[in-house]
């Protein structure tokens, strides 16, 4: 019987890895290629220094324009996306069988929002911690629960 192989993506906002489990007993190994960083650019590399200013519709008066969008928030989104083409990649070379995400929770968020139906049926597990710092031989433990078929 051949054996079941287990992706495990460990992910935050901008930084991500993806362990493989090659059945019980066999513990965790990172996936060559498996390694992602998102850009960590600050604010005023990202955005102009300040907001725009307008007039005001009545009388002469002026006022700052808001940015409509976080732009940390949209690096993080598109980090996102980033990751979720990866694992529909290796689902279409069927390269696992399983998929477990751990993620910080905004990250999980992000990542449920971008993936494809196909990746997202082989998702069996999804645990909200933020594990990128944790190395690869302690993971295992923090995901006994969830690693047993």
């Amino acid at each position: 019987m051949k054996a079941t192989r287990t992706w495990i993506l460990i992910a935050d906002g901008a930084r991500a890895r993806i362990l493989q489990n090659d059945g019980p007993g066999k513990g965790l190994h990172a996936l060559a290629g498996g390694d992602f960083l998102g850009e960590h650019a600050s604010t005023h590399a990202i955005m102009s220094d300040r907001a725009g200013r307008t007039f005001s519709s009545t009388g002469p008066s002026r006022s700052a324009i808001e940015a409509h969008s976080d732009p940390h928030r949209e690096l993080k989104r598109s980090f996102a996306h980033r990751l979720a083409e990866a694992l529909a990649d290796g689902w279409r070379k069927r390269a696992y069988d399983r998929l477990i995400i751990v993620a910080a929770p905004s990250a999980l968020g992000d990542l449920r929002a971008t993936l494809s139906p196909e990746v997202r049926a082989k998702v069996t597990a999804e645990v909200a911690k933020d594990l990128t710092k944790t190395p690869d031989t302690a993971v295992a433990e923090h995901l006994k629960d969830v690693l047993t078929p």
